[in-house]
């Protein structure tokens, strides 16, 4: 269980600094640029806050657990978060939302509800919920959503919930990809848009342009649509049978929010192959998290000793 939380966690660590230089770019620019992706695209690999606010949200299960509240998760955002003036550097649309709601006196789920409460930050930290209820995605789900209410509503809260169960799924250690994904699907409102994007990711799989085309939404300015990144994360790890580095590199090369997706698809396949799944050569380029976005709440912790404090728990149950 050790190892596959290690994998979870230095994989979404991982997809987020690979897929960063290319986000908001299109399929065909990265390809243009970078041609095939093969690994990092740049010497000085870096996270963004798709790994602090992963790690954030490991903070609070370790501190609260199974009984985590989404009354606990708008404190500790008031507490570390809200206080800081000038924003954060490289914040989502949704994070800015939810502290302009939570200074302006708002609770959950009312600070979720802005104007992009469908983003996907909350599924590109969800899969730290996945961790600590290994094997269980109803807890995930139940974890996520709790969470999600804080910053989401609607489809960004659906988008957590299905990487959260499906990465509960992947941390047994005996599912196939096939399993994971429908897991995920499982987990969210049949009629939701999220399901739905999420079936054209189980159908298209290995199809890129048949799977961007059916669920980019390109008269969007922006590319973090939370359905569309979790079914363009999926789709990755499905062609890649759940093979890491095909996942992360596949995730990346799709272009649109790359670093988000790039990072779901990591913590799945991370959560599903352990630790070894993943390329040495890409391990010893991630270090402990900058803080350039949530500050010194998150600075200098490191992915692989969140995994290990979640993994502390699951061995104590």
């Amino acid at each position: 269980m050790r190892d596959r939380a290690r994998g979870c966690l230095l994989g979404l660590a991982i997809g987020d600094a690979m897929g960063a230089p290319a986000e908001n770019l299109t399929a065909e620019q990265i390809a243009a640029r970078w041609g095939t992706v093969t690994g990092f695209l740049t010497d000085r690999p870096s996270g963004t806050d798709d790994t602090e606010y992963a790690a954030f949200s490991a903070l609070l299960l370790l501190d609260h657990g199974a009984r985590l509240t989404s009354e606990h998760v708008a404190d500790a955002w008031i507490t570390h978060l809200a206080g800081q003036s000038g924003g954060f550097s490289g914040a989502g649309f949704s994070e800015l939302g939810t502290i302009e709601n939570l200074r302006a006196g708002l609770r959950p789920p009312a600070s979720g509800r802005h104007l992009h409460s469908w983003s996907d930050g909350l599924a590109m930290r969800a899969a730290v919920h996945g961790v600590y209820a290994a094997g269980d995605p109803l807890l995930a789900a139940r974890l996520a959503t709790v969470d999600g209410a804080v910053s989401h509503d609607g489809e960004g809260v659906h988008a957590g919930v299905a990487v959260a169960a499906a990465v509960a799924v992947a941390m047994t250690g005996n599912a196939s990809a096939a399993e994971v994904g429908a897991a995920a699907l499982a987990a969210v409102p049949a009629d939701s848009w999220t399901a739905r994007s999420l079936r054209s990711a189980l159908v298209h799989a290995g199809d890129v342009p048949a799977l961007l085309d059916a669920v980019v939404v390109r008269s969007y300015p922006w590319t973090d649509l939370a359905p569309e990144a979790v079914a363009l994360a999926f789709g990755a790890f499905l062609a890649a049978g759940g093979g890491f580095a095909d996942a992360v590199t596949g995730a990346v090369s799709m272009g649109r929010d790359a670093d988000t997706t790039a990072a779901i698809a990591g913590a799945l396949a991370g959560a599903l192959g352990g630790l070894d799944a993943v390329p040495a050569r890409w391990r010893e380029q991630i270090g402990p998290v900058t803080g350039r976005c949530l500050g010194e709440v998150v600075a200098g912790l490191h992915p692989l000793d969140l995994a290990d404090r979640l993994a502390d728990h699951l061995e104590d149950e």
